[in-house]
């Protein structure tokens, strides 16, 4: 007879042992192990039957044999969530799209399946699996945004191996698993969301999708530090790993690429919440700079690189005096220790004195920009409001900043200053040591150092 066993499953990383710890030695997390339950007469997990990926044998063949798949790639119909995959669904490839509760995943994948479902194609359609909510609520949802097609299909189930059965009797066009954690492989004695159970589904979801090429997309909840919740090895098991960022208090929402098999991870698609769903941004720069104080101090432009899209992105600075031994620094959408970097560079170059000062700085909408080319927007955003005089507004900001107080060039400078151009800024400070540039419609200003932008960018003193 059966007898069961118990072992410890590591929520992080997946690593087991028979007792449990407070700490993982593999992954280092505390509080991360959960109980798991397995028989004794099976011992580990029996091992699942997966087919091998896409429809050939076993047998090694030379690279020269085989034949690429080019078949096109399916357009979800919304131009922004094909940017960011790279131009479309690709045949037999897994995206998971992972972001907070409430932050508009499920309403972004039901808007793209009734776009796939409407399709001129007759041949389309698209099976939307739910493990979360009924029919009657996925119904509900649909009629709120608006969409609904007869070749959307629905289903509510949470058995993987009859989903995946569902998947291979429909041969929809595109299927969406809402959400990963939701399912369980009856074979196997665990609770659905643990990682023995994402684990296997996983392994079996991605099997079927290589080897009867239709694209599935799988919705994962996250942790509250923001990660994707459940074993690291699913973003190594799938083609795609996508992050749906924002502010739920706020209209945006930033769709990012974490990992893309078959295309970039620079690229960033914005959207607007509506109470009919959510739409692309045509021209987010425009938006992003719709509420820009032109008098203020505190405030300056830079010219960000997403994928091979320029954005414009207003920084805000704030810096007062502080009653606190230790300064606060706070910053949004950007790292800290940089900007950290750029106040040291500020207080020894420049002589402003930055050591008792709380600074505030923030990216406005939402957007986060990683790249050393916001450096000089940021500075001088900094040395704007302790100064409090504003930087002229029609001037756009461009450079990295290095511990020397000199300006280095970065990449691409003509397709940021044409962004600048087409939203009407007139002058852009970009380092010496760029590349020649020529354009038109804006001027532009050569500065060695921080302190030779400063002195062209900030405006006099307002009396």
């Amino acid at each position: 007879m059966a007898r069961l066993q118990i072992r410890y499953i590591c929520q992080k990383c997946g690593y087991e042992t028979l007792r449990w710890l407070g700490r993982c030695p593999e992954c280092e997390a505390w509080d991360s192990f959960a109980e798991d339950v397995y028989t004794k007469e099976t011992g580990k997990q029996p091992k699942q039957s997966v087919s091998s990926l896409g429809d050939s044998t076993s047998t090694p063949q030379s690279i020269t044999d085989i034949k690429p798949d080019n078949r096109p790639r399916i357009s979800s119909g919304i131009a922004e969530f094909d940017r960011v995959l790279g131009g479309g669904l690709v045949p037999g490839g897994v995206t998971l799209v992972g972001g907070d509760p409430g932050i508009g995943k499920s309403t972004l994948l039901t808007q793209a399946a009734h776009r796939i479902a409407i399709s001129p194609d007759a041949e389309r359609s698209v099976l939307y699996i739910s493990g979360e909510e009924s029919a009657h609520q996925i119904a509900l949802r649909s009629n709120r945004l608006g969409v609904g097609a007869e070749r959307f299909l629905v289903s509510t189930q949470t058995d993987v191996r009859v989903i995946i059965h569902q998947i291979e009797s429909c041969r929809p066009t595109l299927a969406i698993i809402d959400s990963i954690q939701t399912l369980e492989d009856t074979q196997i004695d665990s609770s659905p969301g643990s990682v023995t159970q994402v684990r296997a589904s996983a392994a079996l979801l991605t099997s079927l999708a290589k080897r009867v090429h239709i694209p599935i997309v799988l919705i994962g909840h996250v942790t509250k530090e923001g990660n994707l919740a459940g074993p690291r090895v699913l973003e190594h098991m799938v083609d795609t790993v996508l992050t749906f960022e924002g502010d739920r208090q706020h209209a945006y929402r930033l769709l990012r690429a974490v990992k893309n098999r078959f295309g970039s991870t620079d690229e960033l698609g914005i959207f607007e919440m509506h109470e009919q769903g959510l739409s692309g941004v045509e021209n987010p720069s425009a938006l992003l700079l719709s509420e820009r104080p032109l008098d203020g101090s505190g405030s300056a432009v830079l010219a960000a690189l997403e994928g091979s899209r320029a954005l414009l992105v207003e920084v805000q600075a704030l810096s007062t005096q502080s009653y606190l031994a230790t300064p606060r620094r706070v910053v949004n959408g950007s790292d800290i220790n940089r900007v950290s970097m750029l106040l040291a560079v500020l207080e020894k170059r420049l002589g402003l004195k930055l050591a008792n000062q709380d600074v505030f700085v923030n990216l406005v909408g939402g957007v986060r920009v990683a790249e050393p080319a916001a450096d000089l927007a940021v500075a001088l955003a900094i040395a704007s409001s302790f100064r409090d005089q504003a930087v002229e507004p029609h001037t756009l900001l461009i450079g990295e900043v290095g511990l020397a107080g000199e300006l280095r060039s970065v990449g691409q400078i003509q397709k940021r200053l044409n962004e600048g151009a087409q939203q009407g800024f007139s002058r852009a400070v970009i380092p010496r040591t760029s590349s020649v540039v020529k354009s038109d419609n804006i001027q532009v200003i050569m500065a060695e150092t921080v302190a030779d932008a400063m002195r062209l960018s900030l405006q006099p003193p307002q009396r």
